[in-house]
């Protein structure tokens, strides 16, 4: 992949200046943010958000998920990525060979399975051959359950694809997905296929056209949608809304479209006992706290996040590692946020204890770390355990 980096965020935005002969004063002058600011992203002093990438990903033409940097495969990975992109751009060409449904659907569990652990080496190795499957099949059955199938399969090629910042492909995989869903008619699938677009949007930086396509999406899936399986589509847009939300430059518009759409996550959650977990989609009342917690913080405000975060591991009961995470790598950065090393680190941790393959290629774990290892100055055995663990360098 071009543009591969083994550097964390904030280092890879300076080479990416520096490249383009911009000193730190004209880029935070293009960008809209202090030279100081800057300058403490760069030299480790400040964790680089996504918003503030968003900014001078703007100010340099390129995506926030550049900005950020594309993570690394290894030469078997490369030969793997590109089998998937061979299937990708096969998606009218099926095989000539019968593939049932049963066997599918199992592969499909399976991709599910190692979708949740977020054990992406595996997932990488299997895609391709099951995204070939599921075109064949869905072709061949030429029903709404079939092209579901196969939407499924491009949402988790999406999905991977976004993880590591991938976003041509990415961006083709939702491409994919809607095409699959709109073969045969499928509000929920439709719903889904909208949210991942609207991660496109967001993975690029364009938050305000993600909020369109949440908005537009939500009130088709009321149109088109009841009980359950629309507070269902519902909720997982407003999930996906209100995270698009706390990361617009303007806070407080970012605020008030970011209430709007926790009430509605609210709402639908509501409808629900404990959060389901369909066609690799979660929600439900856990999953929402974890996603308001993540836009506090996304809004300026860790100490509210961190006050969410009193109960955060009831809220990760029964939640799979993909979720919880994430979720700890958010409470690493608010502890950061307001001065706590040591909590910070514990949290970090936690993270790479419950997603080990997580804590490699998630940008605000690696963004955590590099700080915390700046910070420290000097060896630190947890620093050390942690690096080990986790893969990321010193």
């Amino acid at each position: 992949m071009g543009n591969s980096t083994g550097l964390a965020p904030g280092a890879h935005l300076a080479v990416l200046r520096k490249e383009r002969g911009l000193t730190q004063r004209q880029l935070a002058r293009l960008a809209n943010i202090s030279v100081s600011l800057l300058s403490k992203i760069e030299v480790g002093d400040r964790a680089l958000t996504p918003a503030v990438a968003a900014d001078v990903g703007r100010a340099m033409g390129l995506s926030m998920a550049e900005v950020l940097g594309r993570t690394a495969v290894t030469r078997s990975g490369e030969e793997r990525l590109a089998a998937l992109r061979s299937a990708v751009r096969d998606y009218d060409l099926p095989g000539r060979r019968p593939v049932p449904g049963d066997a599918l659907g199992a592969a499909l569990a399976t991709a599910g399975r190692l979708r949740d652990n977020v054990d992406v080496d595996r997932l990488l190795v299997m895609l391709p051959a099951l995204l070939r499957d599921a075109t064949t099949h869905a072709h061949t059955v030429n029903s709404a359950e079939g092209w579901m199938l196969l939407s499924e399969v491009y949402s988790t090629v999406y999905w991977l694809a976004a993880r590591h910042r991938w976003m041509d492909m990415a961006e083709l995989a939702v491409t994919r997905q809607r095409w699959a869903v709109e073969q045969k008619t499928n509000p929920l699938g439709r719903a889904i296929a909208a949210r991942d677009r609207a991660g496109a949007y967001l993975n690029g930086g364009d938050f305000e056209g993600g909020l369109t396509v949440v908005d537009r999406a939500i009130g088709q899936a009321q149109a088109d949608l009841s009980g359950q399986e629309r507070a269902f589509a519902v909720g997982l847009l407003n999930l996906r809304g209100m995270t698009l939300a706390g990361r617009l430059k303007d806070k407080r518009e970012g605020r008030k479209e970011a209430e709007r759409h926790i009430r509605s996550a609210q709402e639908a959650a509501a409808w629900f006992d404990r959060d389901w977990n369909r066609h690799s989609m979660i929600f439900g009342p856990r999953n929402t706290v974890t996603h308001v917690l993540a836009t506090r913080l996304d809004l300026g405000r860790p100490r509210e996040a961190l006050r969410m975060a009193e109960d955060l591991d009831a809220a990760l009961e029964d939640l799979p590692p993909t979720r919880v995470g994430p979720s700890y790598v958010n409470l690493a950065r608010a502890r950061l946020d307001v001065g706590d090393r040591e909590g910070a680190l514990t949290a970090l941790a936690d993270a790479c204890e419950a997603a080990p393959q997580l804590a490699r290629i998630h940008p605000m774990a690696r963004e955590v770390f590099r700080v915390l290892s700046s910070l420290h100055r000097r060896s630190n055995p947890a620093l050390l355990r942690l690096s080990k663990l986790s893969g990321i360098p010193m």
